[in-house]
């Protein structure tokens, strides 16, 4: 009788390790609010098939879930404020607002929305989602690279992602003066999140 009870004792001890502190959590999807003042969202458009200018948005707004372990319950949302555009010339960032471009009184905002994310490599997710600019919805696909990670000394827990892609601006209705501006915008998207 001895060597079995020895040998329930065991069984009950591990139980007990693997239970307790011994095995750590199966990793969960954690969820991050964008901090806007370290995050940025910029184009690229070119002129006169000549140079290019870059822009940005200085209003934005969104979250994002990360489970690394797990890259299908990620999810990201982003709402960016089209009147808040900046180039670095006031009457061209107004006529940016004009109906022959964004029409910002008609369609002030911009969103994007996933519907899937696929691990892509180390510190790579493949983020696909509904882009909606102009009245017009399409997926579109963002490679988004972990830039880093860690906690900031006022203790928060911050992540951070950035990605890079491409879009035909008259795909979205917006097909005036193509002669000057680029059809095709590449878009930065560059965002530091800070745990809820």
């Amino acid at each position: 009788m001895k060597p079995i009870l020895a040998h329930l004792t065991l069984v009950l001890a591990v139980t007990v390790l693997l239970l307790g502190t011994g095995v750590p959590a199966q990793a969960e999807a954690v969820g991050y609010a964008v901090d806007k003042s370290h995050s940025s969202i910029v184009f690229r458009v070119k002129h006169l098939d000549i140079g290019f200018t870059y822009g940005f948005f200085r209003d934005f707004s969104g979250s994002f879930t990360v489970d690394e372990e797990n890259a299908a319950a990620s999810s990201v949302e982003l709402e960016i404020q089209l009147a808040s555009v900046d180039t670095n010339d006031e009457k061209r960032d107004q006529h940016l607002k004009s109906p022959d471009f964004f029409g910002v009184n008609q369609f002030p905002t911009m969103t994007f929305k996933s519907t899937s994310v696929k691990k892509n490599g180390d510190d790579k997710f493949d983020v696909t989602g509904d882009l909606s600019l102009h009245g017009v919805t399409k997926s579109v696909t963002v490679t988004m690279k972990k830039t880093g990670e860690g906690d900031d000394p006022w203790g928060n827990h911050r992540i951070g992602f950035e990605g890079m892609f491409k879009l035909k601006r008259s795909e979205y209705g917006m097909d005036k003066m193509l002669e000057a501006a680029s059809d095709e915008i590449r878009i930065i998207v560059a965002v530091e999140g800070t745990k809820k």
